[in-house]
């Protein structure tokens, strides 16, 4: 007589068997996966440490001159960013104080004293002829280029607190003319004056009268 087949056991074997071969194969997914490559970290702190260099460059040389008028570096001033945190002009005249002095009050400043100087501008080259002021004091202006001369100047009328060391200024009027006039009262103690920037290829001679309450810094 024939012994019966143990079914059970031989079912038992085979889903044991299908267990380990799945686990196979799951235990060979996890041993390849889930880790970076060390060049890819070293080249991804590369990458952050170079965009953080230049985003501290362009906040030096661009935001803070064209955004606040602050230039450390001095790159603002020479292309002119810094025109565009500037105020606009007030009209024709470089005078920063929309209340500035009548006719009649600014010379009552005249007896002080009275200056005319003239200043050749190299072609192609710029340079700074400045005044000291404290707070409130006038001075009356004017300046113009040679009659024969066609040419008009980049100027950039501006002031420096006195002790400042961050390299703010605040412009007052910027412009390209042959000529310009007025009365200026300082809004802060400190250095007050004219960039000149000659654009052209020949010498550029002006002419600046001035009367009131100052001192003479003359080319800086």
């Amino acid at each position: 007589m024939t012994a019966p087949t143990d079914h059970s056991a031989s079912t038992h074997e085979n889903t044991g068997s299908e267990i380990d071969s799945e686990g196979g194969v799951s235990e060979g997914g996890d041993s390849g996966g889930g880790q970076l490559p060390v060049a890819s970290i070293a080249s991804l702190v590369k990458a952050t440490a170079i965009a953080l260099v230049l985003a501290i460059v362009l906040l030096l040389l661009v935001v803070l001159p064209a955004e606040y008028n602050i230039d450390p570096t001095g790159f603002g001033h020479a292309i002119g960013l810094t025109r565009l945190a500037a105020p606009p002009p007030p009209g024709d005249s470089d005078t920063p104080d929309a209340s500035a002095s009548d006719d009649g009050a600014a010379e009552e400043n005249d007896g002080d004293r009275e200056d005319r100087v003239e200043i050749e501008v190299p072609a192609g080259r710029g340079l700074e002829y400045k005044f000291a002021l404290r707070t409130g004091e006038r001075m009356k202006f004017e300046w113009s280029i040679d009659e024969d001369d066609e040419a008009t100047l980049y100027y950039d009328f501006h002031g420096e607190p006195k002790g400042d060391t961050t390299g703010f200024f605040e412009s007052y009027s910027i412009s390209a003319a042959n000529g310009a006039k007025g009365t200026f009262t300082a809004p802060f103690e400190g250095v007050h004056g004219w960039y000149f920037k000659n654009r052209t290829s020949s010498m550029i001679k002006v002419t600046l009268v001035t009367s009131g309450t100052y001192e003479v810094l003359g080319l800086r």
